[in-house]
């Protein structure tokens, strides 16, 4: 999505985007990641935030909740399936204050946060996101 004037996309723009960048995760990730769910909400809660140690809810744009894939077992049975949570108002923020599409940021984080599940490092999921494009 380009800079536009006018009013800011709806949650329901953020979630088609956040849905096609996750469709667009390359085999062999996209093989493991049933049953993962993307979720948006405006900002993170104040006892997420504080449990990273962050004061200012623009700091965060995604969050991965779950294990990484290599440390599941059947001891994490009963828990939440893993989910990406996308927070729109940094997300906003971060589009306005940038020269990055909209659509290319929120694959970015998605990316992100799908690296979070399979324990990968920044370097790998730089080169995730590149694949993904």
């Amino acid at each position: 999505m380009t800079r536009r004037f006018g009013p800011a996309p709806s949650p329901a723009e953020f979630e088609t985007l956040a849905l096609a960048a996750f469709a667009r995760i390359p085999a062999p990730f996209a093989e493991h990641l049933e049953g993962i769910t993307v979720h948006l909400e405006e900002f993170a809660d104040a006892e997420t935030l504080s449990e990273l140690g962050l004061e200012d809810p623009f700091e965060l744009t995604g969050l991965y909740h779950g294990h990484p894939m290599g440390d599941e077992s059947i001891w994490t049975s009963g828990e939440f399936r893993p989910r990406i949570t996308l927070y729109r108002q940094p997300l906003l923020a971060e589009w306005c204050e940038s020269d990055v599409t909209l659509e290319d940021l929120v694959t970015h984080v998605v990316v992100h946060e799908v690296g979070h599940h399979f324990g990968l490092s920044d370097e790998d999921m730089h080169a995730l996101e590149d694949q993904a494009r």
